[in-house]
């Protein structure tokens, strides 16, 4: 193929991103739900942009949780496309089963990206800004660690004894300046891909709750790969 070829390609492709970004911006959830004030959404009261996804899981809360709160890279990983993250070397394994050493508190860490990753001696990993035991978790980042200030909670929303819904909406109020509108633009064009990443996490974590009750799949730490 000639040069191009490979530009229509690339065109294209774009366009297929912008397109599926529009058309998948929050992807699962309703018109009530993008608009819900969520617990989280006072860290970031005037945000630049947002989304909200969403997915049903026909399981009780008290199921998906335990799911949800061992996320992680140094954990029960990211319960999305784990030979896609690793063929990059992040090194990610979604866990099968519950461990209840990896549950996680206000104040720790969720490790996205491991140390020493492409020369980042410390990784990438985001605090746990808040904590309510069954229904949220709220990952926050903020200056002057990160150039912009914004939230990534989940939430557990029953609907039922044997059903519930399970949120992720992410909110971002970028910093002014040259860094802070390179920022906004990353994130911009980054957002298919994060898109597709959060919607099979989602999946996966519906899947393990609605087929493996955790009663039955709490493992031992050092047999979770």
């Amino acid at each position: 193929m000639g040069p191009f070829a490979w530009i229509a390609i690339a065109i294209v492709a774009m366009l297929a991103l912008v397109l599926a970004r529009f058309r998948w911006r929050n992807w699962g959830a309703t018109t009530s739900e993008i608009a819900q004030i969520l617990t989280g959404d006072e860290f970031v009261p005037n945000p630049a942009g947002g989304t909200t996804r969403a997915v049903t899981v026909d399981a009780p809360a008290e199921e998906v949780w335990p799911w949800l709160i061992q996320i992680g890279q140094d954990r029960g990983g990211m319960y999305s496309y784990d030979w896609l993250e690793n063929l990059i070397g992040l090194d990610i394994h979604s866990a099968t089963g519950i461990n209840p050493g990896w549950r996680l508190r206000e104040g720790d860490r969720v490790v996205l990206v491991r140390p020493g990753w492409m020369g980042l001696k410390k990784g990438y990993s985001l605090p746990v800004a808040l904590i309510e035991p069954g229904h949220v978790m709220v990952l926050r980042q903020s200056p002057p660690e990160h150039p912009w200030n914004a939230v990534w909670s989940f939430h557990v929303i029953p609907q039922g004894e044997t059903r519930c819904r399970l949120l992720s909406r992410s909110r971002d109020a970028i910093n002014p300046g040259l860094g802070g509108a390179v920022g906004r633009l990353f994130s911009q064009l980054l957002d298919p891909i994060t898109m597709l990443m959060t919607r099979k996490m989602l999946l996966t974590i519906k899947s393990r709750a609605e087929q493996f009750p955790t009663l039955a799949t709490t493992i031992p730490q050092e047999s979770v790969v």
